[in-house]
């Protein structure tokens, strides 16, 4: 049985189009469910989505979790993960779509049979697309000192000097990738058990990194699905997207990052990835100043401020495991 997990927050139409292309799924997957979990909005989310899930196409199938807290990504969908587990016939897999997501044809599907074709696959992912059906960023090699140097360059051909690719990773066939976006992946339920939920000490981002970087330290392997095909009007809920810039981030980003390196790499893991980073900012700089029409992103004052030196809180893990009672709030909130 596949449980799509979807969280809203203050998008509570876009959640109900989401729930709604889902439908089409069930033809294919008779056992599927879905529960909508608002995550704390404080708008008029809660009413509509209420209202909207107590429709009769909805009957049997889907379920409205309502949160008190904005607690973050993962630990709202750690929420609805928790209160599933505990069912008499807890699902085999849990899928996790973003409100701001449209699966089409088989999407759904396809990242089933990839899971059951390899059993020691943990979790896997789908391909996004735009509107138009062009492919986006969708898998990814997990962040390094060397990748932050590289990104902090803008330079392909450093990259090529030092053998980091910094592309995400493409094709047409389904591979073993590091990690996949959160948009819309699938994850086995007893790799969760063996590993543990999303880490609630990130609001936001880094999260799904951290839990596939877990996940393969395990033995679990990630994939790829291009097969998979989900629509993606990415941003909707936070107003970021691919194109936002390094100075525009807002300050949960940073910590996230400080987070994620500090959990899968030690303290001085960060300081790695931050002096690497500004290195590459530096060279940008200097590109920008021999070459004409090449912008630098400015280096920022908010990674020195935020992400630079790991707090004793950022090396301790703070996942939930499988068979926890929900309802706890999540750790970034309770540590400040």
């Amino acid at each position: 049985m596949v449980a799509v997990v979807i969280v809203n927050y203050r998008t509570p139409q876009l959640t109900i189009d989401c729930l709604a292309a889902l439908d089409g799924e069930r033809q294919s997957l008779p056992g599927l469910r879905a529960v909508v979990v608002d995550g704390g909005s404080g708008d008029e989310s809660a009413g509509v989505l209420a209202e909207a899930i107590g429709r009769p196409e909805y009957e049997g199938w889907a379920s409205f979790m309502p949160l008190p807290i904005n607690g973050g990504f993962g630990w709202a969908n750690n929420q609805a993960i928790l209160t599933l587990a505990l069912d008499r016939q807890p699902p085999e897999f849990i899928h996790l779509l973003n409100p701001d997501t449209r699966v089409l044809a088989g999407a759904v599907t396809k990242l089933v049979q990839e899971l059951r074709a390899d059993l020691r696959c943990g979790a896997a992912g789908s391909q996004l697309v735009d509107g138009d059906g062009r492919p986006s960023a969708s898998a990814f090699y997990f962040p390094s000192a060397g990748l932050e140097l590289v990104n902090g360059s803008q330079s392909e051909k450093l990259g090529r000097l030092f053998g980091v690719e910094r592309a995400p990773v493409l094709g047409d066939e389904a591979r073993d990738v590091d990690w996949v976006t959160g948009a819309s992946a699938m994850f086995r339920m007893a790799a969760l058990r063996d590993t543990g939920l999303f880490d609630d000490g990130f609001f936001l981002y880094f999260d799904e990194v951290e839990l596939m970087h877990r996940l393969q330290r395990h033995g679990w392997t990630v994939r790829h699905v291009p097969e998979s095909r989900v629509v993606h009007l990415e941003g909707a809920s936070t107003g970021l997207g691919e194109s936002a810039s390094v100075s525009r981030l807002p300050a949960y980003w940073y910590r996230s990052r400080r987070r994620y390196f500090a959990l899968t790499g030690g303290g001085w893991s960060v300081v790695g990835a931050d002096l690497a980073l500004l290195a590459g900012r530096f060279v940008a700089i200097l590109k920008a100043l021999v070459k004409p029409g090449f912008r630098s992103r400015a280096a920022g004052l908010d990674l020195l401020r935020l992400g630079f030196w790991p707090r004793r809180a950022d090396r301790h893990p703070s996942a939930p495991r499988l068979g926890d009672r929900p309802g706890a709030p999540p750790s970034w909130m309770t540590q400040r």
